[in-house]
């Protein structure tokens, strides 16, 4: 392996008010609880966000800018930074400044939009984070990546015609057979590139790091880029959740010094850090990826498919509901229900309904404010049903 390629998701959903009939409140308010994602918001900015972000910028200037790392940061939390954390948004900006981390684009609700059968919603929103990264962070960016990695044909297809020169998504044996995910690939049917997620060297970071009762424990900054060097192929794309740093893993368990380690140790092994545009143009496609119109992969779950969001019939159900609600809400033409439509768009609220439990339900109940699936299930229908009346008083009204 020649080069490692870090790419962090950001992002925190608006999550639902627990729903009651004449809340008395109309609007965005009516539904989503912003008490709750402001206390969420500022305790994950306080553990994650500030300090690691600091962290990478001081990596940055003690490597002189070798330290190159990529993120994408979703529409919801740019819009929370924006009531909530300004200062949050001064250092993502300071990060944009570098020239050194590379910020990604994708669909702005971190929504699951791209499961539709059209895909104008899709294409709407990638749009409208386009704008927003260049309005808020002056950056135009040049890679994609789906909601939760989420990925087929049609979906690179939409990103190349979107003008992206690269996408992102998981290295699943099923796709890649017998071939490693530390190249460079090219989608099947567009005139994309494609790197996938070397699951296991990520997941040793992002969920392994703390496990006292992992083999390996504790994981080293030397250890790890051992492993990375010894790994067949040009590129090691190392994907995770930003939370990994302070809020998945504590500061308590050394994380932070984990990630100032790792510049020095991974150079001492001849390998170098690239953003993903960088990688892209490094080396040449090593074949072609295929996964088909209707059989999306993502990074959830041991699946690794969209069961996650669409596993159980209350999570199909309520999806059904918002997609076909989409058309009479942009009816209206009233910007507020649009933007609530959008929301109730976003991957988190249907992954709190996920059942599959064992050893990945800690993961589907982080964050959430319901005590289980079925309490989500049961609170969005409530929303969707109120939310529902709501816009057709007011096509009435239009009429």
């Amino acid at each position: 392996m020649k080069s490692l390629c870090f790419y962090f998701e950001v992002h925190q959903p608006c999550r639902l008010k627990w729903f009651w009939p004449d809340k008395g409140t109309g609007g965005f308010d009516r539904y989503f609880d912003n008490d709750t994602n402001r206390e969420i918001f500022r305790k994950v900015s306080d553990k994650c966000y500030l300090p690691a972000n600091r962290t990478i910028l001081e990596l940055i200037d003690t490597t002189c800018g070798e330290f190159r790392v990529s993120m994408s940061v979703t529409g919801t939390l740019l819009s929370q930074c924006e009531s909530w954390g300004e200062d949050v948004l001064d250092t993502f900006r300071d990060l944009a400044q570098t020239g050194c981390v590379e910020f990604l684009d994708e669909t702005y609700y971190h929504s699951i939009a791209s499961l539709f059968e059209s895909r104008d919603e899709f294409i709407e929103e990638v749009k409208e984070h386009r704008r927003a990264m260049t309005q808020l962070l002056g950056v135009r960016p040049e890679v994609f990546r789906n909601t939760e990695l989420m990925y087929n044909n049609s979906i690179a297809g939409s990103a190349a015609e979107l003008g992206y020169r690269g996408i992102l998504s998981e290295g699943i044996e099923r796709v890649l057979g017998s071939r490693s995910p530390n190249h460079v690939y090219k989608a099947k049917g567009s005139d994309i590139s494609v790197l996938l997620r070397n699951y296991k060297l990520s997941d040793d970071i992002g969920y392994r790091f703390s496990s006292r009762w992992w083999e390996e424990y504790p994981l080293t900054a030397d250890k790890w880029a051992d492993w990375a060097s010894r790994s067949f192929g040009e590129t090691g794309n190392i994907f995770m959740d930003y939370e990994t740093f302070g809020e998945h893993q504590w500061k308590e368990t050394g994380i932070f010094e984990f990630l100032r380690a790792l510049p020095g140790e991974v150079h001492d092994r001849g390998l170098r850090f690239l953003t993903p545009s960088q990688t892209i143009e490094s080396y040449a496609p090593a074949g072609e990826i295929d996964v088909g119109d209707f059989s999306t992969i993502s990074w959830a779950d041991n699946e690794r498919d969209t069961s996650a969001w669409l596993g159980n019939d209350m999570q199909r159900r309520c999806f059904e509901e918002a997609k076909l609600l989409g058309p009479y809400v942009k009816a209206t033409g009233d910007e507020e229900l649009i933007r609530i439509w959008k929301h109730l768009l976003t991957s988190d609220h249907y992954y709190y309904m996920s059942t599959k439990w064992l050893g990945d339900g800690d993961v589907h109940s982080y964050f959430s404010i319901h005590s289980s699936p079925y309490d989500a299930a049961v609170n969005f229908m409530a929303v969707i049903v109120d939310f529902k009346e709501m816009v057709f008083t007011r096509l009435q009204g239009t009429e």
